[in-house]
């Protein structure tokens, strides 16, 4: 069944960075908990711990029954309509509890298709905001070196411009400002912990880049603490509190792409709040429905809100055809109520706990340059980029799902992870390693 699935996929579906003859991917009969039924082209089945969370979403693991009765209660009613001149409970109901669970300030509510529309909509409203006050100039946004917020054009354009997986588009995204990655910090005694002389030039860097370019500017972009697909890089929540303080002092807005760090998985609810501050807007996703559908929202301030509506268009010029789909948003809200009622605070800390413990024996293979823990996220750094293919294979024969990338295996568990399967991870990821780098 996997060899006649995977080579009827061969040369049929582009797959998320992959070339149409490239690598075949493994077929998936099944999928429970936090176990992923596998097959090779080879013949080879695994049952293997997904470490990934499908892409940091799925943190209540598969066929949770509270979700999967969601669902159902939802299509039973009915599966979607048009959001333009209607409403219904199910996207009121998430809109108040996404308010209410924000950073304080945050108002209202925009719902998007996907992470990456969810953040063209951010920029879009901060393009606006300035428009209606006064200030149509200020048309670009200043992000950070390393940074990722999605594939769209809009989005590329604040993606990190050298390093970055959109270099190959120069003429067509808009260029930005850019600041160099914020300095690195590391959990020391629950804290994040950096050099305070590197954050002090950082700090400097961002306030003499602003004070030039403040008249072309219209917010600031960052993904708070956690940097994702441009490196799992942690930094320094000092830096992130600077850009709330200098964005206000000279009229730009902050955004927050919460999407990866959102509901939980820094180890905060959300990861703005490592430097307690607040956002003017902020973006979420991936886990919004516990993995089951795609669905995106933007939150704004009243302050924003209020330019909007003062301003001779009055709308946010945007609407997706499956702008607040009643089944993703019936989903959405059994899944944070899943995730108050778990406990996600004590979940999150029991994997960080045994992620620290679990990987910490790969920090002794000559490949490894170094290992970090934050919250919910494990990430093994090695000297030369992953032998991918390789490790991944060698990481299912050890009953473990990763998906690496450029010189990390890194690891995002489902919350519902038992310590055996963090202990799984680990032991998994150290053998892979150990077995194709050494």
């Amino acid at each position: 069944m996997s060899r006649d699935l995977i080579s009827r996929d061969r040369g049929l579906l582009w797959h998320p960075y992959a070339p149409l003859d490239g690598d075949a991917p493994y077929a998936v009969h099944g999928a429970s908990g936090t176990r992923l039924s596998l097959g090779a082209a080879d013949g080879t089945q695994f049952e293997a711990v997904d470490a990934m969370s499908s892409w940091w979403s799925a943190v209540h693991g598969y066929r949770h029954p509270a979700l999967d009765r969601a669902l159902l209660d939802q299509a039973g009613r009915f599966s979607h309509v048009m959001f333009g001149g209607l409403t219904h409970e199910p996207a009121v109901q998430l809109a108040e509890r996404l308010v209410a669970l924000a950073p304080e300030g945050l108002d209202h509510v925009f719902f998007a298709d996907s992470g990456s529309v969810s953040v063209e909509v951010a920029l879009k409203l901060a393009v606006q905001y300035q428009q209606g006050c006064g200030r149509p100039e200020r048309t670009q946004f200043l992000a950070l070196r390393g940074g990722y917020h999605g594939d769209t054009f809009a989005a590329m354009s604040v993606c990190d411009p050298v390093d970055g997986m959109h270099a190959a588009f120069p003429s067509l995204v808009a260029r930005q400002r850019f600041l160099p990655r914020p300095p690195a910090a590391r959990l020391v005694g629950g804290e994040l912990v950096a050099d305070p002389a590197e954050v002090a030039a950082w700090i400097g860097i961002l306030e003499e880049t602003v004070g030039r370019h403040r008249d072309e500017l219209a917010a600031i972009i960052v993904e708070p603490v956690l940097q994702g697909a441009g490196g799992m890089h942690v930094y320094a929540p000092a830096a992130l509190a600077a850009a709330r303080r200098v964005a206000s002092e000279n009229g730009l807005l902050l955004i927050c792409d919460e999407i990866a760090t959102g509901f939980g998985r820094t180890g905060k609810l959300f990861a703005s709040e490592w430097a307690g501050v607040a956002p003017d807007i902020m973006c979420v996703g991936k886990a919004l429905t516990g993995g089951y559908l795609t669905l995106a929202a933007m939150l704004c301030s009243a302050g924003v809100a209020a330019v909007i509506t003062g301003s001779p268009l009055r709308t946010l010029l945007h609407g997706p055809t499956f702008m607040a789909n009643p089944l993703a948003c019936a989903v959405a809200c059994a899944s944070l109520e899943l995730l108050a009622s778990a406990g996600w605070q004590e979940q999150v800390a029991r994997i960080g706990a045994g992620l620290a413990d679990a990987l910490a024996p790969a920090a002794g293979l000559a490949a490894v340059r170094d290992f970090r823990v934050l919250g919910a996220v494990g990430v093994v750094e090695l000297s030369a980029p992953v032998n991918v293919p390789a490790v991944t294979r060698a990481a299912l024969e050890h009953g473990v799902w990763v998906r690496p990338f450029r010189n990390l295996i890194y690891t995002m568990p489902p919350y519902i992870s038992t310590s055996q399967d963090i202990a799984a991870i680990g032991a998994g990821i150290h053998a892979a390693v150990a077995q194709v780098h050494g």
